[in-house]
């Protein structure tokens, strides 16, 4: 019996966890700043499966701030299960489907920022969806990746889901790889550093599967993290069901916030990134 893809399952289950929450409202701030800074309209987010949970509202944020935004997706199941999330958010977004993606139905420097979240390892191949995300951009290319370094990921690939990386191309959480597709074509890396640094590791399962994978069985433990008080959802925020819930999360960001240098984070940074601009472009 084929087991059904995680990703179905958050299309109608919005109860992400708290580390994903957690890092959606970081991302959020990251690209609001951009947003602001760089006066940013048009966005594309290819692919848009990258993080866990609830897949295509990474980029809802920009929508909210005015961005024309558009999604592209290789799995168009998934991207109509994203189309029904917009609309259910009343917002409005374009949506693409492209199979294989190593050639983008975009004219050249159509977008002024063109980004993804933790999806090139999902590719067979990102070097070709690289270039043609530099080709389509008119500005800025944002790219972010699961950070190897970090605790959470070497004790997931080593003990908890080693199964996972077999899954995935692991060349391309190697950021330097990445700056040298961007660099070859013509882009110039203007930040980097780390994002998403909460006081916990990184496993990406939930924590209840967590403790049951490294065999604690414990039903106290259990009970802390399943049932009602263990929801956390961003739909809920969006949808204003809990408004409450950002300054809930984000007491959690002071490793976050840290006036401290990126690579004193990185062995417990979730993610790490690089943003390019096209070379001929202006940086403010």
């Amino acid at each position: 019996m084929t087991q059904e893809p995680v990703w179905k399952r958050y299309l109608t289950d919005y109860n992400e966890g708290l580390g994903l929450v957690y890092e959606r409202f970081i991302l959020n701030d990251y690209l609001l700043a951009l947003q602001a800074r760089y006066d940013i309209t048009d966005v594309l987010e290819a692919p848009l499966y990258g993080m866990a949970g609830v897949s295509g509202i990474n980029s809802v944020a920009l929508a909210r701030a005015g961005c024309q935004v558009t999604l592209v997706d290789d799995n168009a199941d998934r991207l109509s299960g994203v189309a029904k999330i917009w609309e259910e958010l009343d917002l409005r977004a374009s949506f693409v489907a492209q199979q294989p993606l190593i050639k983008l139905p975009f004219a050249e420097e159509r977008f002024d920022l063109v980004w993804n979240w933790a999806a090139l390892w999902y590719l067979k191949n990102a070097a070709p969806l690289l270039r043609e995300l530099v080709r389509v951009s008119r500005r800025l290319v944002f790219i972010a990746m699961p950070n190897p370094f970090q605790i959470g990921y070497i004790v997931r690939k080593r003990f908890v889901e080693p199964e996972f990386f077999k899954t995935v191309d692991e060349r391309w959480v190697d950021m330097r790889l990445i700056k040298s597709v961007l660099a070859a074509e013509g882009v110039e890396i203007i930040d980097e550093g780390v994002l998403d640094v909460p006081p916990w590791p990184d496993t990406v399962m939930p924590a209840a599967d967590f403790l049951k994978k490294v065999g604690i069985r414990s039903k106290k433990l259990e009970s802390r993290f399943t049932g009602d008080g263990w929801t956390w959802s961003t739909m809920d925020y969006y949808m204003g069901r809990q408004p409450e819930l950002r300054d809930r999360v984000m007491r959690y960001a002071w490793l976050d916030r840290l006036r401290v240098p990126w690579r004193v984070k990185v062995v417990w940074a979730h993610h790490r990134y690089v943003l390019g601009i096209r070379t001929g472009t202006e940086a403010i």
